[in-house]
């Protein structure tokens, strides 16, 4: 009997599809129409023998062949990914600078510059965390070859690469008993200008609730102590948001934050193809 060989090809487009949530967002990711990336989902089960996705609500879930197909396309990616950088490898070299939000500063950034670092080990890799307006100067100035950034009202930014869901975070029973006494909220934010300060501002005004700044800070940890004491309540992404801290669902719907990959225009490094792939697979598990 002859093996089935998979398609590399088709398994990233569904790979993409389940972690983007959705193989329409797969077909924009991947430059190809839906129709194509359904036919080649169709390829995927009929090589496989069995449907990999069912209707879930309004989305879709993985069935349990789909779960193991996935597993197994997701080492497969990896693989083919470290053959090619191990095949280049000996031939990249010099030096890429990239900006991260404080958000991503610790389990994202960590994941991403140690793959990239154990893939090119001669490469000097400088990271900056900062908030969004220094790192969108840095790349202007071509201090940074490039940096993640929250997408802000002008729209300057270009390259987004999904959109990350806002959530309340902190005590719901301090939330309840402000509401309950006509009392402002209490809000723990970054010191403005801060996109996501904006916009929990705007949502609360939107919903005629109203508040007070009663904790500041310039560093988020400084916000999760804050939501930790009672102190206040935040609005953050889920990325890196301490277990002990609860997502709140009482307060108004916060709007989703589009995240954007800048880069330096002003010249490439032969390496940073690689690094901006890494990213893009690592942050696509938080869109919505």
């Amino acid at each position: 009997m002859a093996m089935t060989h998979l398609d590399l090809d088709v398994l990233q487009t569904f790979v993409s599809g389940i972690e983007l949530g959705s193989f329409s967002r797969a077909a924009d990711r991947h430059g190809r129409s839906t129709s194509a990336v359904s036919a080649q989902l169709k390829k995927l089960e009929d090589q496989v023998g069995a449907p990999v996705v069912k209707k879930a609500g309004r989305g879709l879930a993985l069935t349990p062949t789909g779960e193991i197909v996935f597993s197994y396309a997701k080492r497969l990616l990896a693989l083919n990914d470290a053959a090619i950088v191990a095949a280049s490898g000996a031939r990249l070299g010099g030096k890429v600078r990239v900006g991260f939000q404080e958000d991503f500063g610790e389990g994202v950034l960590t994941d991403i510059l140690g793959d990239f670092t154990r893939a090119h080990s001669s490469v000097i890799v400088e990271a900056r965390i900062a908030r969004n307006a220094e790192l969108e100067s840095a790349v202007q100035r071509s201090q940074l070859d490039m940096a993640l950034l929250w997408q802000t009202n002008t729209g300057s930014l270009q390259n987004e690469l999904g959109k990350i869901p806002l959530h309340w975070i902190g005590s719901a029973e301090r939330v309840a008993e402000c509401l309950a006494a006509g009392q402002p909220l209490p809000l723990a934010l970054f010191d403005a200008p801060c996109i996501l300060r904006t916009r929990a501002l705007e949502a609360l005004d939107a919903a005629g609730i109203s508040w007070r700044i009663a904790f500041t800070s310039s560093s988020l940890n400084g916000l999760w102590s804050a939501a930790r004491a009672g102190l206040g309540i935040t609005a953050r992404t889920l990325v890196g948001k301490p277990d002990d801290l609860s997502v709140l669902h009482t307060l108004p719907h916060l709007p989703a934050l589009g995240l954007c990959l800048q880069h330096d225009s002003s010249g490439t490094n032969p390496t940073l193809d690689f690094l901006t792939r890494l990213i893009e697979e690592r942050m696509a598990i938080f869109y919505r």
